[in-house]
This record gives C-alpha cells, sequence and structure tokens, in this order.
C-alpha cells in the first residue's frame, strides 16, 4: 500500500485511491531510468501532504498582504536559510512553482521584449526555455542558439565566444535537460563578463550533485542560478532561483508579484526537507555513487555496441544514439517500459528523424541508487536493455514480458520511500 497509508481517500474516493496505489506499485516494479525523476523520502512525502495547502501567502516573510503567517514566515525563512548554506549563495527565493516559471522570472527581471538571449539549442541538449523558437522564450525574446560540435558531442566554448562576441546577448543560459558531460561554468563566466551578459546557470538536473560534491558548483561564476528541487535534489516538484546580492531584489519582484500568486507553503517545507536532508553527509555518499552507477551503466551498455553521445557521461545522465541498433527512440523507449525498463525517447545532436520520433534514448541513475543499486547492477540492467530492444526489433513480445518479470523478482530486494508491499 502507498506509504504514507492514505485511508480517508480510500474511503471518500475509492477510484482514486486505486490510481494513485498502482502508481506507487508501477513506480516499485521497475527500473526507473528517467533522469529528472527520483523517490522522495517518507519525510518529504509527509511534509507535502499537510495541512499547510491550506494557507495563501502572497508576498514573501515579513512582507505579506494576507494575515496569520506567524507559522508560514518561519517555515519558507528556513528553506531560504537552508538552500543559502547549502549552496553558498547570497539570495534563494523558494518560491517558484517549478523549474519553467523560474527561468521564466529571470527574463522578466533582467531582460526586455526583443533582447537578445543566448542558450543551447533544444535538439543539442538545451531546455525549452533557454530561447527554443516553440517556448515563450524564444517567441518574445530574440534567442541565438549554440550547440555542441559533431565529432565529440561536447560543447565547443570557442563556437560559443566567438557567438556571444557577434551578437552580444542580454542573458546567456548554460545547462540544459540532456547533457552527459561537467558544465564549465568558470568558462562560461569568462564569456559573459567579456561581453557584459548575465550568465544564467539551469542546474535543474545536476543540483543534487553540485549540492553533494559530485559536480562543480556555478556559485562564484553564475550571477543567477536557477533550478528545480526534484530530480537529483530528491524534493518535491517545486523550483528556486538563487543569486548574489546584486540580482536579489529585481528577481524577487519578478516571482511575485510579476508571475505568481501565493507560494504553495506545503512545497515549501517539503523543499525545506529536502534541502536538510541534502546536508547531511550521507546525501554526499549518495550524489557520488549517482555518479558511479551511471558510468557502470554506460560502460556497459558502451561493451554492448551502443553508441552514446560525447562517448559517455560525467553525471547521472546517459545519451544513446540507436541508429546502430535499427530502431528508433520511441519504439525502443515503449518496448523497454513494456519490459520494466522506464526511460525517454530523445533528439540527439544532429538527428535525422523529427523530436517526436527520434534516434535516441534518454537514461540516467538518480531513482534507482536511491533504491540502493550500485555498479554490480548496471550490467544487468544493460543486458535487460539489450535484449528488450533486440526483442523490439523482431516484435518478440514473449521476450519482453519474461524481461519484465525477471525485473520485478530482481526489484523485490530493492524497497522504495512511499510504497510498502
Amino acid at each position: 500500500m502507498h506509504q504514507p497509508p492514505i485511508p480517508h481517500v480510500a474511503s471518500t474516493d475509492p477510484e482514486l485511491a486505486g490510481l494513485i496505489n498502482a502508481e506507487a506499485q508501477r513506480q516499485f516494479e521497475k527500473v526507473r531510468l528517467i533522469p529528472s525523476e527520483n523517490y522522495v523520502s517518507l519525510a518529504v512525502l509527509e511534509a507535502a501532504g499537510t495541512l499547510l495547502t491550506n494557507k495563501y501567502s502572497e508576498g514573501y516573510p515579513g512582507r505579506r498582504y494576507y494575515e496569520g503567517q506567524q507559522v508560514i514566515d518561519p517555515i519558507e525563512t528556513l528553506a531560504v536559510d537552508r538552500a543559502k548554506a547549502l549552496f553558498g549563495v547570497q539570495h534563494a527565493n523558494v518560491q517558484p512553482y517549478s523549474g519553467s516559471p523560474a527561468n521564466l522570472a529571470v527574463y522578466l527581471a533582467l531582460a526586455a521584449p526583443g533582447d537578445t538571449i543566448m542558450g543551447m539549442a533544444l535538439p543539442m541538449g538545451g531546455h525549452l526555455t533557454h530561447g527554443w523558437p516553440v517556448s515563450v522564450t524564444g517567441k518574445w525574446f530574440r534567442p541565438v542558439q549554440y550547440g555542441v560540435r559533431a565529432d565529440t558531442g561536447r560543447v565547443d566554448l570557442d563556437e560559443v565566444r566567438d557567438m556571444a562576441r557577434r551578437e552580444r546577448p542580454k542573458l546567456i543560459f548554460c545547462g540544459g535537460t540532456a547533457i552527459p558531460r561537467t558544465i564549465d561554468f568558470a568558462a562560461f563566466a569568462e564569456i559573459a563578463n567579456e561581453v557584459d551578459a548575465v550568465l544564467v546557470a539551469d542546474i535543474a538536473h545536476i543540483a543534487g550533485l553540485i549540492a553533494g560534491g559530485a559536480h562543480p558548483s556555478p556559485v562564484g561564476h553564475a550571477g543567477v542560478i536557477t533550478t528545480t528541487t526534484h530530480k537529483t535534489l530528491r524534493g518535491p516538484r517545486g523550483a528556486m532561483i538563487m543569486s548574489d546580492a546584486e540580482h536579489a531584489k529585481p528577481l524577487d519582484r519578478a516571482v511575485f508579484p510579476g508571475l505568481q500568486g501565493g507560494p504553495h507553503n506545503h512545497t515549501t517545507a517539503a523543499i525545506a526537507v529536502a534541502l536538510h536532508e541534502a546536508a547531511q553527509p550521507d546525501f554526499r555518499d549518495y550524489a557520488a555513487q549517482v555518479v558511479r552507477n551511471a558510468k557502470a551503466l554506460a560502460d556497459s551498455l558502451t561493451e554492448r555496441g551502443y553508441t552514446l553521445v560525447s562517448g559517455g557521461t560525467d553525471n547521472h545522465l546517459i545519451l544513446a544514439d540507436l541508429t546502430g541498433q535499427g530502431i528508433g527512440g520511441k519504439p525502443a523507449a515503449k518496448a523497454l517500459d513494456r519490459a520494466g525498463i522506464e526511460l525517454n525517447y530523445n533528439t540527439v545532436p544532429f538527428d535525422k528523424r523529427k523530436p517526436f520520433d527520434p534516434s535516441g534514448i534518454r537514461l540516467g541513475t538518480p531513482a534507482i541508487t536511491t533504491r540502493g543499486l550500485v555498479e554490480e547492477h548496471m550490467p544487468p540492467i544493460a543486458a535487460w536493455m539489450d535484449e528488450a530492444i533486440t526483442a523490439a526489433t523482431k516484435e518478440d513480445e514473449a521476450a519482453i514480458e519474461r524481461i519484465a518479470t525477471e525485473v520485478r523478482e530482481f526489484l523485490a530486494d530493492f524497497p522504495i520511500p512511499g510504497w510498502a508491499a
């Protein structure tokens, strides 16, 4: 059953309770490799489910537009102080509802419609909100996009510098959603300083690795840092903006009243819990194990003939091109899901296929590391993946069903927070 138990949901709305329990069981029975997903602790789950959700709190601690903030103010202050301490920043705002609104707040605070902004192209590993044309950030601003080298799959910082000198952007974003290598924040900062741009580090994917010392920090290099609070940080679905003192006031004004009304106080409390957990010594062990597992899984896939973008990984994420396997990323991902292995199809740099039917798959190790899997478990996972992808090319559903059974039996020894069989 779901943990904490949900008896009141079950009695009030048994149909929904059944769906919640079904999802919890699904998360228990599958090797979850989507790199943006994780398992939160029972403490985070409890905090997110409290009656803090009943309270409106427009404004900031000490400056609210509603009465009755005697408890809410200390909760938000606690979350802010923990974020500042964990990441070593001068300022933190924990109110953004998610990562995309956090990035929109940066635009509202520091740019004007029509300004030139620079970010990594989405097909190269960037994010929609870094100026991709289908996003509002690509419609309201003048985006210029950098990519990766075809021969290495890595960012060409000389190209970034040349582009920045030529285009003179107001903002430069570094970070993204499918970057398997270490981000050189210092090099990006040097380029931004040269053209008088504000460097924005979007660390949504790697915030937990940074907090745990498994990836270099952008602090001291980027004037503004945005992040989600889930993914490798293992918190609730929320976001934060962190910055130096210079950018603090316009960023706060952009979040409220610029883009949002009242913060979600139950989420703020859950963020505070997650930040406390990330400050503990064992979180550093977790972050390091995430990277070790990703490297081991990447090595195992390479040994089986898979082509990995950039040749491997430095962090939690792997991007594989399935062209050599004779199958697209979408049918492969769907077959893997039926086989009990959850990941997502994804474009790869210079992909010749369409975004909704791309050549690649994206996978990572945050969730399976939370369950206690280590390096020795990565070769079997790679083997199951290879078997399932091969079975998909042959339309062998019997083999896919067999793999799903083997995966369920394997995972039975690795409990998850939030579900008790």
